[in-house]
C-alpha cells in the first residue's frame, strides 16, 4: 500500500503466509493529521475494506468481506485520551480544537539533570558491586554462626545503602523502593551467602529465637529459600533416582486461615486456591508444598517453623522469629471462609528447645498488665522522664533495686565544659528531605541523611549532625532521632552475675537508636577519683580505644571518629537507662557521636544505636574500651583498673575497665 499506513507493506502474493510483514513499530497512539493546505486528505481504511481506488487489501484481510459504509475519512474519531506506549505515568495529552495534539516537552535543563541523576546512581550502583564475596565455595554450602551474622550484616549494610540512595531520589517519583529485594539480588549474584545445601532440621548457624525483618534474609542464611511462598520442600534422593518431596520448613505469617496463637502448636493451612484479582478462589490441590507436608506428615522429619509477626515499630512490616523444630501431627482437609477445601496440618514443637514465640506471648500479656510481669519491682524507674516506661525487674534474688540515682534523659554539660561549635540552623520549613542539596543539616553531614526514612542508622560517621530546636524544620523531621527519646520499650533486670543489665521488650532492628548515654560531663581528675571508688563503669570515656568492627558498606567511607576533644560522661549520680548496659566482648550495641544546636551552641551526644537483630529479652551490651595507657605501655598495663568479664563470648579477652 502506498500513503494512509505510514509505509507499511504487505506481501505481492496475499495467500503466500511464508513471507514475513515488515512492520515498523508505532511510535504513538495519537495520530496527527495535517491541514488541507499542507496536503492531500489523510487516508485510513479499515482493515475489512471497502478499499478506495489504487489500494488493495494485506494479508489476512484479503478474502471476501462483508461490504460496509464508507466513513467520512476527514472525521476525527480518536476522542479517547491516548497514552504513549513506553510511559506509565504519562499525562492525559489534552485535544485542541483543531484535532491535533500539543505535547509539553521537559526543558533541557530538568532532562540533563534527570540524567545526571540517573548516570550517578547508575555509576554508584556498578561501585557497590565491585566488592569481594570473601565466602569459599564449601562456605555457601555450610555455614556457622559466624558466616551467617557476617552475612545479614553484610546485607543489611548494603541494604541501607541502596534505601538511602532511593530516598535521595525525586520526592514524589512512583518508582517502588524495595531496597531489601535490590539488596538480596546483588548478594546472590555475588555469591554472598550460606547453607545453600538444603537440609531437614537445623541449619548451622542459625539459632532458635533468632529474628529477621526481611524474607530474603531467611534465604541468604538458608533457613527457608522461597522469597513468597510459604513452604519450602526438597526431593529425597534414593539411589541415583529422585524420590518423593519432604517439607523443610514453613512460614506462617497470616497469610492464610492459620492457628497460630498456641506457643507449641500450629495448625497451618496448605498454599493455594487463594482468591485474586484475576481469579476466583477455589480448591486447594495435593501438589507441590502440601503434598511435601503430607509426605512429612507419613516420613514424621522435622519441619522449621518460622512465625511472622507484627512489626510494633513499623506497622506494615512484619518480624520473623525462628521458633524451632516441629512435627507434623496431623493433617486434613475442610472448608474454608471462601467455601473451598483447604488443607490443614497440625504441627507441634519438639520439646526441650529454648523459648521463641512463647517470649513474645509473654511479652504480650505483660503489655496488657494480664498477667502481671514476674519480678516486677517499679514499672517505670524514670517517672515519666521518658514517653516510654522502663520497668525494674528481679527474678534472681530480693534485692530492691539499684543504689540510689537521679533520672536524666540527656547528657547535662557545665559550662565549663561546653564544647561550643559553630552551628547553623537549616532553612527547611517543613521537614528536612533527603537529596535537598540546599539543606545545611545535610550539608554538614557530608551530602547525605544519616537516617533511612523510617529512622534506622544508614551508616556510621566522623560525626552525625542533627536538627536542633532553632531549626524551623518540624518536630518530627527525620533529622532528629536521639532527640526524640525511647522508642523500644526497655527493662533494667537483675542478671544472675554482673550486676544490673539492659534488655528491651521490643524486637530491635540494626540501626535503630536505642538510648543516649546521659549523666555529668566531668574532667580527668574527677574520672580518676570515681574509678578508684569503684564506679569506673558509671563513666563514658570517648578517648578510649574501641574495637573497630564493620558496620557500613564495603565501599564506604570511613568508619573513625572525629571528636573535636575529649569527652567524659559520669552517670553515677545522674544518668539514664544506659548506664545500666553492661559490657562484652562481642557486644550488639554501638555507640556514635552526635552535634546538634542547642541555644545557638552545638553539644555532643553519645548515641547508642542496634549493631545488628536484636531479639526481645536479649541484653544489650557495648565495648567498654581500653584505656590508651594499655596500649602506649603493653608491658606495664594498668591492672588496678581491670575487672573480671563475664560476657561469656566466645571472643572474651577475660576483663575490662
Amino acid at each position: 500500500m502506498e500513503g494512509g499506513l505510514g509505509g507499511n507493506t504487505g506481501p505481492t502474493n496475499p495467500s503466500d503466509k511464508s513471507k514475513v510483514l515488515d512492520v515498523k513499530p508505532l511510535r504513538t497512539l495519537v495520530p496527527l493529521f495535517p491541514e488541507p493546505p499542507e496536503g492531500p486528505p489523510f487516508v485510513c481504511v479499515p482493515p475489512n475494506g471497502p478499499f478506495l481506488s489504487g489500494f488493495s487489501p494485506f494479508f489476512p484481510f484479503s478474502g471476501q468481506q462483508v461490504s460496509q459504509p464508507t466513513p467520512d475519512l476527514n472525521q476525527n474519531f480518536f476522542n479517547s485520551t491516548a497514552v504513549p506506549l513506553r510511559s506509565v505515568r504519562a499525562e492525559p495529552v489534552p485535544a485542541s480544537g483543531n484535532g491535533s495534539h500539543k505535547h509539553k516537552s521537559a526543558g533541557p535543563s530538568s532532562v540533563k539533570k534527570k540524567a545526571k541523576r540517573r548516570k550517578d546512581s547508575e555509576s554508584v550502583l556498578t561501585s557497590l558491586m565491585n566488592f569481594n564475596p570473601g565466602i569459599s565455595l564449601s562456605e555457601r554450602d555450610d555455614g556457622n554462626r559466624q558466616l551467617v551474622e557476617s552475612v545479614l550484616l553484610r546485607f543489611d549494610a548494603l541494604r541501607r545503602k541502596l534505601s538511602q540512595m532511593e530516598d535521595a531520589k525525586e520526592l514524589h517519583s512512583s518508582i517502588i523502593k524495595r531496597s531489601d529485594l535490590k539488596a538480596a539480588n546483588m548478594m546472590l549474584t555475588k555469591g554472598v551467602r550460606t547453607n545453600m545445601k538444603k537440609r531437614i532440621g537445623v541449619v548451622p548457624g542459625v539459632e532458635i529465637g533468632d529474628i529477621f525483618f526481611f524474607r530474603m534474609e531467611l534465604s541468604l542464611v538458608g533457613l527457608h529459600f522461597p522469597s513468597m511462598a510459604g513452604i519450602d520442600y526438597m526431593a529425597i534422593k534414593s539411589g541415583d533416582l529422585e524420590g518423593e518431596r519432604v517439607a523443610l520448613s514453613i512460614v506462617s505469617s497470616g497469610g492464610y486461615d492459620d492457628d497460630a496463637e498456641d506457643p507449641d502448636v500450629l495448625v497451618y493451612s496448605g498454599q493455594g486456591g487463594s482468591a485474586s484479582r484475576d481469579k476466583e478462589a477455589s480448591d486447594q490441590q495435593l501438589v507441590r508444598g502440601n503434598l511435601a507436608l503430607e509426605r512429612s506428615f507419613h516420613r514424621g522429619n522435622e519441619v522449621r517453623v518460622i512465625r511472622g509477626l507484627k512489626d510494633n515499630v513499623h506497622q506494615m512490616s512484619k518480624v520473623y522469629v525462628y521458633d524451632g523444630l516441629y512435627k507434623i501431627q496431623e493433617s486434613w482437609m475442610e472448608k474454608g471462609k471462601s467455601g473451598c477445601n483447604m488443607f490443614k496440618y497440625k504441627l507441634g514443637r519438639i520439646p526441650g528447645q529454648p523459648a521463641a514465640f512463647a517470649t513474645w506471648k509473654s511479652i504480650q500479656k505483660w503489655k496488657e498488665g494480664l498477667p502481671s510481669r514476674a519480678g516486677l519491682i517499679i514499672p517505670d524507674l524514670t517517672s515519666g522522664a521518658e514517653s516510654t516506661p522502663v520497668s525494674l525487674v528481679n527474678e534472681v534474688d530480693d534485692e530492691k533495686g539499684p543504689a540510689y540515682f537521679t533520672y536524666s534523659p540527656t547528657v547535662k554539660y557545665s559550662k565549663s565544659f561546653k564544647l561550643v561549635q559553630p552551628s547553623y540552623a537549616c532553612s527547611c520549613h517543613d521537614a528536612c528531605q533527603p537529596g535537598n542539596s540546599n539543606c545545611s543539616c545535610i550539608q554538614k553531614n557530608g551530602g547525605d541523611f544519616p537516617y533511612t526514612t523510617n529512622g534506622v542508622l544508614a551508616c556510621r560517621k566522623p560525626m552525625i549532625y542533627e536538627c536542633g530546636p532553632t531549626c524551623p524544620c518540624i518536630r518530627n523531621c527525620k533529622n532528629r532521632v536521639i532527640q526524640t527519646g525511647l522508642k523500644a520499650h526497655l527493662e533494667v533486670f537483675k542478671t544472675r552475675d554482673r550486676g544490673w543489665g539492659l534488655r528491651s521488650w521490643d524486637p530491635i532492628r540494626a540501626g535503630t537508636f536505642i538510648c543516649e548515654y546521659a549523666g555529668e560531663v566531668i574532667d580527668e581528675t574527677k574520672a580518676r577519683q570515681e574509678s578508684g571508688d569503684g564506679e569506673s563503669e558509671y563513666v563514658f570515656h570517648t578517648n578510649r580505644l574501641y574495637e573497630s568492627f564493620k558496620y557500613n558498606f564495603e565501599a564506604e567511607s570511613s568508619e573513625d571518629f572525629d571528636i573535636p576533644s575529649p569527652v567524659i560522661i559520669s552517670s553515677k549520680n545522674s544518668g539514664n537507662v544506659a548506664r545500666f548496659m553492661n559490657h562484652s566482648c562481642t557486644p550488639n550495641v554501638f555507640w556514635q557521636p552526635v552535634m546538634y544546636e542547642h541555644n545557638h551552641e552545638a553539644f555532643l551526644h553519645i548515641a547508642f544505636f542496634a549493631k545488628k537483630h536484636i531479639p526481645p529479652m536479649t541484653e544489650l551490651t557495648f565495648n567498654y574500651g581500653i584505656p590508651q595507657s594499655e596500649e602506649t605501655q603493653p608491658d606495664n598495663p594498668p591492672e588496678n583498673g581491670r575487672k573480671k568479664c563475664l560476657c561469656g563470648s566466645l571472643k572474651c579477652r577475660g576483663y575490662f575497665y
